[in-house]
C-alpha cells in the first residue's frame, strides 16, 4: 500500500467546527503535521503517545513535509489540518504537498471556512457576494481590480487579507483595503464593513461600521472581512414580478 495524505480543513478555530471525516482521518494517521493555531484546534482528538506530531512555519514546512514523506512506510498515512477549509487560500501548499505525495494519494477532505461563518454572521449570502482571498504569496494586483470592479457594481464582498509581516509594503490589511478603495473613487464612508477575528473561538471579536473606519485599525492576521451591500429578496419578489 502506498504512503497515503489527508489534507484536512479543520473549521475557523473552534473544535465544534470538525467534521466526522476529518476527525476519521486524523486518528486513523501515525503521522500530523501543522501550524502551531491548527494543531490547537485538532488538540483534544490528538494521541501524542501513539503519533508523531510536527509543528511547522512557514519556513520549516517544506523541509518537514519532505523529511515526513520519507520517514513514513508504505501503508502509513499522515494528515496536515490546515485552518478553515483547503479548498480555499490554500492552493499553493496543496499543490506542494500532491508534488511530494504523489496526486493518487492525496485525498482533500473539505472543512468550514472562516468565509461560510462570517456570511453567517453578516448575514450576507455567498451567493450574492464576490469572494476573494489575498492570503497568497504572488502578485494581487489583478485580484485588486476584481476587487474594485465588484465593489463598484455593487456586489457585496467576502475576503481574506494579506499579513506580510516582514514586508509590510506587501500588506493588504483592512487598513490598506479602506484606502485602496478610497483613492480609486470610493466613497467609503458609505460602505459597511464587519471584520471578524479568531472566528468561532474564545477570542473571537467583531467590527461593525464603515470601511472608512478602518483605515486607523489594527487586525489580527485571523481574521476575514466583509463589505455588506446586500438588499433583502426573498422568493416573493419574484412571484410578484412574474404574475
Amino acid at each position: 500500500m502506498p504512503k497515503k495524505l489527508y489534507i484536512a480543513g479543520v473549521g475557523p478555530g473552534s473544535s465544534k467546527y470538525l467534521t466526522d471525516a476529518v476527525k476519521d482521518a486524523i486518528r486513523g494517521s501515525q503521522y500530523l503535521v501543522g501550524y502551531g493555531y491548527t494543531l490547537t484546534t485538532i488538540e483534544s482528538i490528538v494521541d501524542r503517545e501513539k503519533q508523531r506530531v510536527f509543528d511547522v512555519s512557514i519556513k520549516t514546512q517544506d523541509e518537514v513535509y519532505r523529511k515526513v514523506y520519507e520517514t513514513m512506510k508504505d501503508g502509513e498515512s499522515c494528515t496536515i489540518p490546515f485552518t478553515g477549509d483547503a479548498n480555499f487560500s490554500e492552493s499553493e501548499v496543496v499543490d506542494r504537498l500532491i508534488q511530494i505525495w504523489g496526486d493518487e494519494n492525496v485525498e482533500i477532505i473539505p472543512g468550514v471556512s472562516s468565509i461560510q461563518v462570517a456570511a453567517s454572521r453578516s448575514s450576507v449570502p455567498l451567493d450574492k457576494s464576490f469572494i476573494v482571498t489575498f492570503h497568497v504569496t504572488g502578485d494581487i494586483e489583478q485580484k485588486k481590480h476584481e476587487l474594485l470592479n465588484a465593489v463598484k457594481d455593487g456586489k457585496s464582498v467576502i475576503l481574506l487579507p494579506r499579513p506580510w509581516p516582514t514586508d509590510l509594503a506587501r500588506n493588504f490589511m483592512q487598513p490598506d483595503i479602506a484606502r485602496f478603495l478610497r483613492a480609486n473613487g470610493i466613497n467609503t464612508s458609505n460602505l459597511k464593513a464587519w471584520v471578524f477575528e479568531y472566528l468561532t473561538t474564545d477570542r473571537e471579536t467583531v467590527f461593525r461600521g464603515r470601511v472608512s473606519d478602518l483605515e486607523e485599525r489594527k487586525f489580527n492576521d485571523l481574521s476575514v472581512m466583509v463589505i455588506d451591500q446586500t438588499s433583502p429578496q426573498t422568493y416573493l419578489d419574484f412571484e410578484r414580478s412574474v404574475a
